[in-house]
Formats: C-alpha cells, sequence, structure tokens
C-alpha cells in the first residue's frame, strides 16, 4: 500500500530485506539504480515503470532530459486516465525516503505531533477528528472534536485554502502553536513533533443492541503487523463476550499490508472459510508471473453471521479489501461515506535511498471483481460529525451501524460531501498514508 504523497527516503540492510519481503508473487524484486546522479536515477526510473507499471503500454513515456527533478520525472510518467479517475493523473504512485517508509511499515511509529483534522471535507468548524494515544497531542491533552481555530497564527478559514503542511514536520523537535476552542472556551497549545509508537487498534467495544443481541466494535486505523495481535485479542474477547455480529470502523484506515487486511477477514469469517481466497493481485502482461493470491487462515469458531464496515474518504485501499473481499463469504453493510476508490497496490523497490511505490497490481476478490475506481459508496450513507467517541453508541456513525444492525434500515442522516481527488491532495493530511502493499 501505502504512502500516496511525493515523499522522499534513505536506505540501510534492514530495509532491503523488509522491501523483497514486500514483494509479492513469483520472481524477484527488481533491483535499483545502479547510480544515483539525476539523470541515472531518471533512466532507471523510466526502465522500471516500461517494465513493472501497471499501466505500462498506456501511460506516457517522455524523454527525461526535459525534467529537471526526479520528482518532476515521475509525475510525468504516471498514467493520465486509469478508469474512474477524478483527477488528472495517477495519484497514487509516490516515493518517499527509506526511513519514513521503515519507521511506519517496519516499526510501527510515527515522528509528528499526532493529530488529525477534518481538512479534506473543506468545512468550517475545523475539528480534531483523532488524536494517536501515545503522541504529541495526546499528552498535551488535545482530543476528538475540539474546533481548530489557528495553527501557528494561521487561521481555519486559511488553512483550508493553503493545506495541512504545518503539522507534518521535517524533523524531531519543531514546534507548532494550535488554537483550539472546547466548550466555548479558547485554549493555546503548544506541540513538539517526537517519534511514537502507533496505536493501529485504539479502541474496542462489545455493545448491546435493543434486543439484548451483542455487537462487536473495533476501530482499525493502520495495517500494519503490530495490529495483528492486537486484533486477535479483541476479537477474541468480543467473541467471547457473545457478539455474533462485528462493527469494523476503518472510517480512518488509508490502508498498509495485504497480509495484515488477511488476518483480519481471517478473524472475521472463522474457520469455515479457511482456505479460501481473500484477495489476487494481478499484474501487468509482462509478469503475469507475479500474479498470486491471499488465502484466509482457518481461524477456530463461527464467522460473524453479519458485518457493518464505516467507511469514508479516507477509507482507502487494503481497507477497501475487506469490504470486497469478504462480499463473496458474509453479508457486508457500510456505513458513512464513499471510500477513496484504489483497487490498486505497490511491490515497492528501493533505489538509491528512496522507496519507490509505483502501482503495480490490481486487487481483485474471489470472483474476480475490483470494480471500485470510484469509491465503494455506502449502503448507508451517514455524515462524519467528528465529535464524540469511537465505538460509543452515541457518536453518529458508531451509533448509525448499531441502528443498521437493530433494524435493518438506514438511519435518517445527512450524507456526507463527496471529495474529489483534487481536495485529497491539496488538503492531504498528516498521517493520511492511502495504499496497499503486496505483502
Amino acid at each position: 500500500m501505502l504512502f500516496e504523497r511525493g515523499w522522499k527516503w534513505a536506505a540501510t540492510a534492514a530495509t532491503v530485506v523488509l522491501l523483497s519481503a514486500c514483494g509479492g508473487g513469483g520472481g524477484s524484486a527488481p533491483a535499483g539504480s545502479a547510480s544515483c546522479d539525476v539523470a541515472s536515477q531518471k533512466d532507471w526510473l523510466r526502465g522500471y515503470m516500461l517494465d513493472w507499471y501497471y499501466w505500462s503500454g498506456s501511460s506516457p513515456n517522455p524523454d527525461p532530459a526535459g525534467y529537471p527533478t526526479l520528482a518532476a520525472y515521475f509525475d510525468a510518467l504516471k498514467y493520465a486516465n486509469y478508469p474512474g479517475a477524478r483527477g488528472p493523473v495517477d495519484p497514487w504512485s509516490n516515493y518517499v525516503d527509506t526511513a519514513t517508509y521503515n519507521r511506519f511499515f517496519a516499526e510501527g511509529r510515527a515522528m509528528d505531533y499526532g493529530i488529525f483534522v477534518n481538512g479534506l471535507e473543506g468545512q468550517l468548524p475545523l475539528r480534531i477528528r483523532m488524536v494517536e494515544p501515545n503522541s504529541p497531542a495526546a499528552l498535551g491533552g488535545l482530543a476528538r472534536g475540539d474546533v481548530i481555530k489557528a495553527i501557528n497564527g494561521v487561521a481555519d478559514t486559511a488553512l483550508l485554502t493553503s493545506g495541512f503542511a504545518v503539522l507534518s514536520p521535517a524533523q524531531a523537535g519543531t514546534q507548532v502553536t494550535v488554537d483550539i476552542e472546547r466548550s466555548g472556551v479558547p485554549q493555546r497549545v503548544t506541540l513538539t513533533a517526537a517519534e511514537y509508537d502507533l496505536t493501529p487498534v485504539p479502541t474496542s467495544a462489545t455493545l448491546t443492541r435493543s434486543s439484548g443481541a451483542k455487537v462487536g466494535y473495533v476501530a482499525l486505523k493502520d495495517f500494519i503487523v503490530q495490529a495483528e495481535s492486537a486484533l486477535t485479542t479483541r476479537l477474541d474477547a468480543i467473541k467471547a463476550d457473545g457478539a455474533t455480529e462485528l462493527i469494523v470502523d476503518l472510517r480512518y484506515n488509508g490502508g498498509g499490508r495485504i497480509s495484515t487486511a488477511n488476518h483480519l477477514a481471517s478473524q472475521i469469517v472463522g474457520a469455515v472459510h479457511g482456505g479460501k481466497v481473500f484477495t489476487s493481485l494481478v499484474y501487468n502482461a509482462a509478469h503475469q508471473s507475479s500474479n498470486t493470491s491471499f488465502t484466509m487462515a482457518t481461524v477456530p469458531g463461527s464467522a460473524f453471521s453479519r458485518v457493518v464496515v464505516i467507511t469514508g474518504p479516507r477509507t482507502c485501499s487494503a481497507s477497501e479489501l475487506i469490504v470486497n473481499g469478504l462480499s463473496p463469504y458474509a453479508q457486508v453493510v457500510t456505513v458513512g461515506g464513499t471510500s477513496c476508490g484504489k483497487p490498486y497496490g505497490f511491490s515497492p523497490v528501493e533505489s538509491c535511498g528512496n522507496v519507490f511505490s509505483a502501482v503495480n497490481f490490481r486487487s481483485n476478490n474471489a470472483l474476480g471483481q475490483a470494480d471500485y475506481d470510484a469509491g465503494i459508496a455506502p449502503t448507508c450513507a451517514v455524515a462524519d460529525t467528528f465529535t464524540g467517541t469511537l465505538g460509543d453508541p452515541a457518536e453518529a456513525l458508531t451509533g448509525a451501524a448499531l441502528g443498521y444492525l437493530q433494524t435493518g434500515s438506514c438511519p435518517v442522516a445527512i450524507a456526507p460531501a463527496r471529495a474529489s481527488t483534487q481536495q485529497l491532495r491539496r488538503l492531504a493530511e498528516p498521517g493520511d498514508r492511502p495504499g496497499m502493499t503486496a505483502d
């Protein structure tokens, strides 16, 4: 999966092992550029994209001499009219420095403030939608629902135009001042960027329907290895409580490892579908030998009878696999907003201190379906209010999901706005890493 922005990177021996493990399918991962001057890297990138890019043969192939930087040339090589496009080019392919890539995928850590806002909706009030539990924002007392009035003196209205790069620090120790309003009372908080451990499974609960039936709830923010033991523990506890239905909250999950998505799917369907295909990765015509499938593990116990997935415009890639991959085996209902629309993924390649995540494959479910380039529309369209505690029936989307399981009908609610690709790019928020890797 993962990073869909033009970040950059730095290599270690451990990185090479990690990236080889992310290859997915048959054959070995391609080598990086033999020389690291800009001209050599552009020549390497051109050859790599012609060979391994999913849209090779349909994408542009300009002469690299006309582009002064590697980033500019990478942008020029991207496919301009991919199916379902809401913007002018492939918005997913990217590269980022290896240290940043490894920090997230290998270590399960981040280096930022840990504050996430509802910026891509482009509307006021500007609110904090989530705070990472171990982050500087949490230590500073910030919380979901706080209204942001200004950041570093830049007013909320200006932030919605200029974007939120200020919340993505270049290095630890960088400070930012956040003016908030909570219950009408203004506060000013100064945060210092730091590295911290991510909490990919921030909350879970066992809820009770009006009939007395038990319903499990689990929120997952990142599909990383560090999530897997927590998912098993939380879902085992939910099953032990007697829950036979499940709400999976993926509204803020941009994706990650397919193997972790497969782990979650296996926990959901139980023993009955063990060994069946969760997703199949299909590469371009030159690399059909790399096509591969992920099959679900046989997990003791029965499957959840119904599954509701909470979605939104940040639900992307490996998160969308949960909906698409489970649909042949379970009744899956979606509540919230339309997902981002990315049935594509990466087999990342390291070159000259950068990890390149160009779209390499399309991910189909067991029925060969992957028809959600324009996003997966919700069964029940319900707007996120960015207030309330996730997993609390009083919170808008948790309550809507529980209500559907109680009545079988969608609640009457305000439908969320649909963000365009241009909005997603302009208002990209820190910590949003839409994508999936083939491991």
